[in-house]
């Protein structure tokens, strides 16, 4: 499921969830993001809002998603949201041979 978030016209927030591969039972949300333009306006925490619901909708219970270890911005958000620490880390290599280091988070929906 891909939901897009517009304020006054202007795509800012973008999510995309699916079943999770590695968690039986959870649905991934595989990429969220938000344009520096919307940071501060509550775009993101509303698409959140609304990509939990529409997961909840199509039966799923919990939600786990990765991000960046590096990124305490993101991280604070997730926390914000109500995700906290699975505790499971890994790397991924987004194609260019370097792969960064990940830490999952997940939560109830």
């Amino acid at each position: 499921m891909i939901l897009l978030a517009a304020l006054d016209g202007r795509p800012l927030a973008l999510s995309n969830s699916l079943p999770s591969a590695a968690r039986p039972g959870f649905a991934e949300i595989y990429s969220f993001y938000g344009h520096p333009d919307g940071w501060g306006s509550g775009i993101a925490a509303t698409l959140m809002t609304q990509t939990l619901r529409h997961l909840r909708d199509d039966g799923y219970t919990h939600a786990h998603l990765w991000t960046l270890r590096d990124t305490p911005q993101s991280r604070r958000f997730y926390l914000k949201s109500g995700f906290t620490e699975s505790g499971a880390v890994g790397t991924h290599d987004f194609g260019d041979g370097n792969p960064l280091n990940q830490v999952e988070y997940e939560r109830a929906c």
